[in-house]
């Protein structure tokens, strides 16, 4: 039997858990709900279609879509054959433990650097040193390095989930080291790595701090090449933009709007891969 201070102090806890669960769920709820009846109702066709004409004062964020997709586009090509190429390697060759060790808190220390940093060092190495100048492209080589330690940490611990017997069965079937690898170990965790794929995009669509130093912040339309060597602004680059600068917060709600509906479908997306690929391995 409990005591009564004992059940007392257990009620309590729950009580405490109830109240915290609650108030978080409210805060998230006001906040998606907030920007969702600020922004939506200046969403419009035109806006989405269209770039800013400051003769008539028309705004559009067209050029703000499509330089968040290239970015997007490039960052990915990038960061994820180094991020997968790393991680295997630290997984299934490195041999030196100390080496591996060095390497995954280098990562760790990475990862949690203030993106405002990543871009000033993005700014003097990519834009300066490199010759890039204020770009896309300098945009996309520093989200790289930010994203490289999720893209390679998600990999590691997938590619730790399938069984060493995997590994030790093709290898008895006279099989080599990366025929294991790219027939028996990476179709084994193919939905970790993709979910840390999709995780990164959710990272690259909501970075704005670096940006703002290397992409610039211009609405300039223009193709895929193009546009990779001129700078032009990402959708939360416009957004502070359009708040900060020019004071349009209806355009600014709007975008908001559209980057949480981007974040809702790419979580989504996630656990829709996660889902299926784990079904697809119970078969």
């Amino acid at each position: 039997m409990l005591s009564k201070k004992r059940k007392a102090y257990i009620g309590a806890m729950k009580a405490a858990m109830y109240i915290s669960t609650g108030l978080t769920a409210a805060l998230v709820i006001f906040l998606v709900a907030y920007v969702f009846v600020k922004g939506i109702p200046h969403i419009s066709w035109e806006l989405l279609s269209t770039k800013p004409s400051y003769i008539s004062g028309r705004i559009g964020i067209l050029p703000d879509i499509l330089n968040t997709l290239y970015i997007v586009l490039a960052t990915l090509i990038l960061v994820i054959p180094l991020g997968v190429g790393a991680a295997i390697y630290l997984t299934e060759y490195a041999k030196n433990k100390k080496l591996v060790g060095m390497i995954e808190y280098a990562a760790e220390t990475l990862s949690g650097i203030p993106s405002i940093i990543y871009g000033l060092v993005g700014m003097l190495f990519f834009c300066q040193f490199l010759g890039f100048k204020t770009s896309l492209l300098a945009g996309s080589l520093t989200l790289v390095i930010m994203n490289l330690p999720t893209v390679m940490r998600t990999t590691q611990e997938s590619l730790k989930t399938v069984p060493q017997s995997y590994r030790d069965g093709a290898f008895g079937l006279g099989a080599g080291k990366w025929r294991v690898i790219r027939t028996v170990v990476l179709p084994g965790c193919v939905d970790g790595v993709i979910t840390g794929c999709i995780l990164s995009i959710g990272r690259i669509l909501g970075e704005s701090a670096a940006l703002l130093f290397t992409a610039g912040f211009a609405h300039a339309l223009n193709g895929i090449f193009e546009g990779l060597t001129s700078p032009g602004a990402s959708l939360t680059v416009a957004l502070y933009v359009y708040a900060k600068e020019q004071g349009e917060f209806g355009v600014a709600f709007a975008v908001a709007a559209i980057l949480m509906i981007l974040t809702f479908l790419i979580n989504l997306s996630a656990t829709l891969v996660s889902r299926y690929f784990a079904k697809k391995r119970e078969l």
